[in-house]
């Protein structure tokens, strides 16, 4: 570096380095011996910051000179300059943000970002149109114009947990904006630090979120904007009894700027119910029911928009003027089936088994008895799934009593408070609680225990028998179905199939790691499957769910997935 007028550093001149705060625009350079105290204050804060530093660290700095050169780099330049004219388009594009994101937005989707909610000044609104409207993508176009503006830099998606991956899908394939999933695990490792006040876009999960012990935390951190998605789950009974999902909206509502709710199913027919759900958004606009009253007789509210499927339509055609419906008419169809004698043998003998097992958990106050009644209400779930989920269900349980009576020991406890969550728990997790409610659910008593395996061992069996014979009266009725559709006839129908139970899935679509065909495979169909078990994966990783979508889109004709597809 040249000595200036014997001065290392000019008054005026700007020094940035890794070893000053922040840039600074020098005000004070004075001689202390062989080191120099250097003053400046910061350009992002206008903080005034002073150092002590020898000769060999102001090298390391880099220092612009008062009068600049005007010999930087022409191309960076224009990128800045550009950059500058792009900040400023939505100033002159009133929909600017299509030009940036991956969609073809439908009329309804501008209306409701465009006409109803960007113009709030604070944006507090209530999206509440029929599944299927797209409410993410309004979301997602929502979220870049407000990062246009400038206003909108840290955001939170709030959602059930199922749905989060979608979520982070959606908004980076769409909009490219890249959303990080904060789970339990990322706030046990981050040790020292925040990641609510770090990370600037989130998508986490509802019933996490609520817990006390994420509360603390997440209570420390603001937001530009928060997104709820199935918002309705928010909902209170009353005042008085509010639910920890509310208690969760609450704290949300105090924590940002803006704050859009997302449901289809806003209104339970109480108006009560309703008035205290939309006080989440704001407490003095509805703060009681007549206000409530008054905006449904005005048929205008300020923050809340409701369409249904019937009433979306499409552009007007330039030619012919003519709008289009979006949604064709859903036929719903019940295939009813009966069981037969057999089949309702077995009921009847799983029945008894149920009864008297939740008997004993009824006279059982423990966690223990309560966890024995919830395992046996999901057993009869299973029999609804197919007698195969069922057996597989009965033979895991005969095998943990058997482990059991090997070594004693007492039933260890659960998280009780998780039950109510289940439903929302993504598919990995769910099981994994199941594990713990049946292992919390096994008798500390040896003569109970054999006799529960006695009977297990004679339920296995005749699950056994119906299975080889093939005479399950839903599978038959499953097969006419597909026959009266001509899904056996056309490949080229696509058929979608979900299932509750990844077991149902193995029966239905095969296993190839356990050398298990599936019933849909036997018939001649072209099978894929996506459950929770599959890892995300890319377009070209076999065995993952992405690889199954692009799958079942090219080559398979069939697809039997369970919730998290």
């Amino acid at each position: 570096m040249k000595m200036i007028n014997k001065y290392p550093i000019q008054q005026n001149s700007i020094a940035k380095g890794n070893i000053l705060p922040e840039p600074l625009r020098v005000v004070l350079v004075q001689r202390l011996g062989n080191q120099w105290k250097v003053g400046g204050v910061g350009l992002h804060t206008g903080q005034y910051h002073e150092r002590i530093l020898d000769e060999p660290q102001i090298a390391t700095l880099q220092i612009s000179p008062i009068i600049e050169p005007m010999d930087g780099n022409p191309d960076r330049f224009r990128l800045g300059i550009e950059a500058y004219r792009l900040a400023l388009a939505h100033e002159y594009d009133p929909f600017f943000s299509l030009s940036i994101a991956r969609v073809d937005p439908l009329p309804h989707q501008l209306e409701a970002v465009y006409d109803y909610i960007l113009p709030l000044p604070r944006i507090r609104f209530l999206l509440a149109d029929d599944a299927g409207a797209g409410k993410t993508i309004m979301a997602g176009l929502l979220l870049k114009e407000l990062k246009i503006r400038g206003l909108a830099q840290k955001t939170l998606i709030i959602t059930p947990a199922n749905l989060a991956f979608q979520w982070q899908r959606e908004m980076l394939d769409k909009f490219r904006e890249r959303f990080e999933i904060l789970r339990g695990i990322d706030l046990r490792n981050a040790y020292g630090t925040n990641p609510w006040q770090d990370k600037q876009q989130i998508i986490t999960s509802m019933d996490w979120a609520k817990r006390e012990e994420v509360q603390d935390s997440l209570q420390k951190a603001s937001w530009d904007l928060v997104i709820v998605d199935e918002a309705h789950k928010m909902s209170a009974s009353d005042s008085e009894h509010k639910s920890q999902r509310y208690r969760l909206g609450e704290v949300l509502s105090k924590k940002t700027d803006h704050y859009l709710l997302l449901t289809a199913t806003p209104h339970k027919g109480d108006p009560q119910n309703f008035c205290l759900f939309l006080q989440l958004l704001d407490r003095d606009v509805y703060g009681d029911v007549k206000s409530l009253e008054d905006a449904m007789e005005r048929n205008y509210a300020p923050f809340y928009l409701r369409r249904i499927k019937e009433a979306l339509v499409t552009f007007p055609n330039p030619e012919s003027g003519e709008v289009k419906k979006i949604f064709t008419k859903r036929e719903v169809h019940t295939a009813q089936f009966d069981l037969d004698e057999d089949e309702y043998d077995f009921y009847y003998d799983l029945t008894r088994y149920v009864e008297d097992q939740s008997i004993k958990a009824a006279k059982d106050e423990s966690p223990r008895g309560r966890a024995l009644g919830f395992i046996m209400a999901m057993l009869q779930r299973r029999f609804a799934s197919s007698i195969y989920a069922l057996r597989r269900s009965l033979e895991r349980r005969k095998e943990k009593l058997e482990e059991q009576l090997k070594i004693l020991r007492l039933p260890p406890g659960f998280d009780e408070s998780k039950l109510e969550d289940l439903d929302e728990l993504p598919e990995e997790e769910a099981e994994k609680l199941i594990e713990q409610i049946e292992a919390a659910s096994l008798s500390p008593d040896r003569e109970s225990i054999r006799e529960e395996i006695g009977e297990l061992d004679t339920l296995i069996t005749q699950a056994k028998v119906l299975e080889k014979r093939e005479i399950e009266s839903k599978l038959k009725k499953l097969k006419e179905v597909l026959q009266d559709q001509n899904i056996f006839g056309n490949p080229k129908t696509k058929l979608l199939l979900f299932t509750e139970h990844r077991d149902t899935l193995y029966y239905l679509a095969g296993n190839e790691a356990l050398g298990m065909k599936g019933k849909l495979q036997e018939w001649g169909l072209t099978v894929t499957r996506i459950h929770g078990g599959m890892r995300i994966g890319d377009r070209d990783s076999k065995g993952t769910r992405i690889y199954a979508e692009r799958e079942f889109k090219e080559e398979s004709q069939v697809l039997v997935a369970t919730e998290a597809a």
